[in-house]
């Protein structure tokens, strides 16, 4: 969008911090540009390496999440915010639901299978998904009982972007809608949150595009996106 980063204005030097969680089968270097670009504009950022295709959710979200915020307990920090992509977002919501963070501002996910994936209900049976993807790729699917369609609502300020662009056309048969590659757009979406957009990037790397990472940053300093 034409004259968005002259919307965007700097914090005094690490007052607030900004914790990317990267999604299933990736590492924190997928959110490095994020990060780098982020970081110019004063954020302390804490990108978050976990081990996504080892463990279940539920233990994925308490080990990367809470070592996370303990790089957050300095006083200067006035607020903590969130950069997640894809399952990245399951894994802070479920920690959400029993946990409460002090200090925290808004949340901006990117291509969050927030209702699970179709994805994963075809392909979950086959040995080459698990071995990839592991116990937390299973997890995933769209069943009422799958953990995302457990989490509920969502009561702190989120903005989520949707890419709608594949790179894989075979895979986007899987999908009875438009999607990214990995989700459909409409299950991105979740109960409270605060603003959503869609944006012409696949699920692959919709976290590397400028144009994503200014959106994500006008939501965490102005509680809406850039439209």
């Amino acid at each position: 969008m034409k004259n968005l980063k002259s919307r965007l204005t700097s914090v005094p030097q690490q007052s607030e911090a900004i914790i990317l969680l990267h999604g299933l089968a990736r590492t924190s270097r997928s959110m490095n540009k994020a990060g780098k670009l982020l970081a110019t504009y004063g954020y302390k950022i804490i990108n978050v390496n976990y081990p996504s295709q080892k463990y279940n959710i539920e233990i994925l979200a308490l080990d990367a999440i809470a070592p996370a915020l303990k790089q957050c307990a300095s006083k200067d920090i006035q607020k903590i915010h969130f950069l997640t992509h894809s399952m990245g977002g399951i894994l802070l919501r479920y920690y959400l639901s029993a946990y409460r963070i002090d200090k925290l501002g808004r949340v901006v996910m990117l291509a969050p299978p927030n209702q699970g994936s179709e994805a994963v209900d075809k392909l979950a049976g086959w040995p080459v998904f698990n071995f990839i993807n592991g116990p937390a790729g299973r997890q995933m699917n769209t069943g009422k009982s799958s953990l995302p369609n457990t989490l509920g609502a969502v009561n702190y300020p989120v903005g989520i972007i949707a890419g709608d662009k594949s790179l894989n056309p075979l895979l986007s048969l899987l999908f009875p809608e438009a999607n990214d590659g990995k989700v459909s757009v409409s299950r991105t979406q979740v109960q409270g949150m605060k603003d959503f957009i869609v944006m012409p990037y696949s699920h692959t790397f919709i976290m590397q595009g400028l144009a994503v990472i200014e959106q994500a940053l006008h939501f965490i300093q102005q509680g809406y996106f850039a439209k």
